[in-house]
């Protein structure tokens, strides 16, 4: 029998939430507004990172593949330079879920 997934590793799935979902959490979303460089930070923060690495393309990728998530270089690279404060809000509100869930 054939070993398709490592131990501990994620099912593939997507973000929980959707780019444009500012709504679902308001307070994400003020916080990236009035302080994107703080959020970017408290996003690093969480997942062991230097503050300086929490903004872009490169944290959205690391992510998606820490946990499986379904994407591309080239999806997170259009994403982070077209919305990058969407894209940003999105990652910080699928970690605050992920935590709730005990995934994080």
């Amino acid at each position: 029998m054939a070993v398709t997934n490592q131990p501990g590793s994620f099912p593939p799935s997507d973000f929980q939430t959707g780019l444009c979902d500012c709504c679902d959490d308001i307070g994400t979303c003020c916080f990236g507004l009035w302080c994107y460089p703080c959020l970017g930070c408290s996003i690093a923060s969480a997942m062991d990172e230097c503050c300086l690495c929490g903004l872009g393309m490169p944290i959205r990728a690391v992510y998606r593949t820490k946990y499986n998530i379904n994407g591309s270089l080239c999806n997170d690279f259009l994403v982070t330079s077209c919305c990058r404060l969407c894209a940003t809000c999105q990652l910080k509100r699928d970690i605050i879920r992920r935590k709730q869930q005990g995934l994080f």
